[in-house]
């Protein structure tokens, strides 16, 4: 039986074929010729859309006063480390291992001397302030107006004025000879607020008041400085300086507290910056003559 498509109906005689054409291949169906009836498209029903996501209205924290407890807190730990920091200070060790001892208030010291380990400076027979550093003994202290100027035995010059340490300096190579010579006419005062380190490599010129380096003059190739030898004369320091071979005129240098004394000198000032006098003594510039 041959399926014919939807609404079409076989003729009389194609529903009752004759006998023997049902077998023939005239008659035989083929696959070309059956129609099967359309069928509507799959239809899949769309996801239903996804619910939105709950919002929530973003709450705004309010920085209110502090509670009571939480400013107590903070409070105390700042006390805390406010105590701390005091204490880490106050046992850090000092410079160069300084310890300054006041004594009796009064007048500023006008005498200062060493006395074992320790420099003491004095008003009379009162007891101003003493001075020390930790495994260092004193060799030579210079009084100078109200403060002393220290001579130790690693090379270091101090000047303390009982309140504070001013300054320190350090002299280059100084720890041998000053164990076999000692301090004796090193620190040698030159007026006007100077003071001459006498070593025997080189005598250098510090300004007291502030320990700035103002002159240097080195010995002579093959001779070297004697401080214990040195000697005033007038406003003139005359240091010895030997030397293996030259002339006795050459053994001998004269400095004061410009540097040192020699024809047509043209030295720099002392004073500090901003005192009224120009740093350079001669600040004008040569000019050649007119011809």
């Amino acid at each position: 039986m041959a399926v014919l498509p939807y609404g079409r109906t076989a003729p009389p005689e194609a529903e009752n074929p004759p006998d023997g054409a049902a077998h023939s291949p005239a008659h035989r169906p083929t696959r070309s010729h059956v129609h099967s009836p359309a069928r509507p498209p799959a239809h899949h029903p769309a996801p239903p859309p996804a619910a939105p996501a709950p919002t929530h209205p973003t709450r705004k924290r309010s920085l209110g006063p502090l509670r009571p407890h939480r400013s107590l807190a903070v409070a105390a730990a700042l006390l805390v480390m406010t105590v701390l920091l005091a204490a880490a200070h106050a046992i850090r060790p000092a410079p160069y291992g300084d310890h300054l001892t006041p004594g009796t208030p009064g007048p500023p010291a006008h005498t200062a001397r060493a006395r074992g380990d320790v420099v003491e400076a004095y008003e009379g027979r009162s007891l101003r302030w003493r001075y020390a550093r930790v495994g260092r003994r004193p060799l030579s202290v210079l009084p100078a107006r109200g403060h002393a100027i220290a001579l130790w035995d690693d090379g270091l010059v101090t000047d303390t004025d009982g309140r504070a340490v001013r300054w320190h300096r350090a002299l280059p190579a100084a720890t041998g000879w000053l164990r076999r010579q000692g301090g004796t006419g090193v620190l040698r005062p030159l007026g006007r607020g100077i003071l001459a380190v006498v070593t025997p490599s080189r005598i250098a010129a510090y300004r007291t008041a502030d320990g700035d380096l103002r002159w240097l003059l080195p010995a002579r190739a093959g001779c070297a400085f004697h401080p214990e030898r040195a000697v005033r004369h007038g406003t003139a320091l005359l240091v010895a300086q030997p030397c293996r071979h030259g002339a006795w005129t050459a053994q001998l240098v004269a400095v004061d507290d410009l540097g040192g004394i020699a024809p047509h000198r043209a030295p720099l000032g002392n004073d500090r910056p901003g005192a009224g006098r120009p740093e350079h003594a001669r600040t004008e510039k040569a000019l050649a003559p007119p011809r």
